[in-house]
């Protein structure tokens, strides 16, 4: 016998989805979330269907008392120190605590690194963002900025010209952008700024430029940033489960891993960060992933 049917690590859009549509089944559910999400600063999210501008933090609220309907799922506060796989399931530890559970559902998310500028904080959620389709509209018709590092970042500039024709890419003294793509985006009007950063100014309304390292300020009103992301999933190096070269954990369709009875979904899998609407979405097949592979194990094929 086990504590519980079901545990999710994470209560984002994904984990928590999975989580109403077990209930749902029947299953007995417990959610550990640490109550850190990467979007914590977004003061707005878009594109979830009848959530249109609720912040992410209020979506997770309204989730959470949703769930509090169903008297099979718990909810606990604490960060999860490790998961061992036992027979007949798995142990998972937070806080001193250890609960067992026949299924386990990953959705904790990505940590983001940001680029290392002194003020970026002070900006970031309200005028520099890292979600284009999520913040793009916003920011339309504005003399925009894209600050970033990766082998990515001339097809972010297309991406992000969608919504303004003043764009200036800023590649903070790397060689993120060949000077082929960099030919290809002047003719699309967007400009590449190849100097160094020292950081990004403004004030009480927001963004105002980017400050480059030799002293000039290019003016700037908003923009995008490019970040890192970490997996953050040393609390599951026990566990014998494959990951692609970035780290992020492979699944099929159905959020199943390469482990038995181990699922993830949201940003934790390929290709990374998503629309929280998309990362519902996944939380969701995870559930109808976890009820056919039961039925299947008890009835057979």
């Amino acid at each position: 016998m086990t504590d519980t049917d079901v545990i999710i690590v994470g209560a984002g859009p994904a984990g928590l989805s999975a989580a109403l549509n077990l209930a749902r089944s029947r299953h007995r559910v417990l959610i550990f979330d640490s109550n850190r999400p990467r979007n914590a600063a977004t003061l707005a999210s878009h594109g979830f269907l009848s959530r249109d501008g609720v912040s992410p933090l209020k979506l997770r609220k309204i989730g959470l008392i949703e769930l509090e309907q169903y008297p099979d799922v718990q909810h606990k506060r604490g960060l999860v120190e490790r998961i061992e796989q036992v027979d007949g399931g798995f142990v998972v530890t937070s806080s001193g605590e250890t609960v067992t559970a026949r299924i386990v559902v990953l959705a904790s998310g990505l940590k983001e690194i940001l680029p290392a500028l002194p003020s970026i904080r002070a900006y970031y959620g309200t005028s520099l963002h890292s979600c284009l389709v999520c913040d793009g509209y916003e920011k339309r018709d504005q003399p925009l900025a894209l600050i970033g590092e990766s082998a990515d970042l001339a097809e972010r500039s297309l991406l992000v010209s969608r919504w303004s024709d003043d764009l200036i890419v800023f590649t903070n003294g790397t060689d993120a952008i060949s000077p082929e793509d960099e030919a290809r985006l002047a003719e699309r009007g967007i400009r590449v700024e190849r100097r160094a950063i020292e950081d990004v100014v403004g004030d009480r309304d927001g963004l105002t430029g980017v400050r480059l390292a030799d002293g000039e300020v290019i003016e700037r009103r908003a923009g995008f940033i490019r970040p890192g992301y970490l997996t953050n999933l040393d609390f599951i190096d026990a566990l014998d489960v494959e990951r692609d070269k970035d780290g992020f954990l492979v699944v099929d369709e159905y959020g199943r891993t390469s482990l038995p009875w181990l699922y993830a979904a949201g940003d934790l899998t390929p290709p990374g960060p998503k629309q929280l609407i998309v990362a519902a979405g996944q939380g969701a097949m995870v559930a109808g992933g976890i009820n056919r592979d039961e039925m299947l194990t008890r009835f057979g094929s």
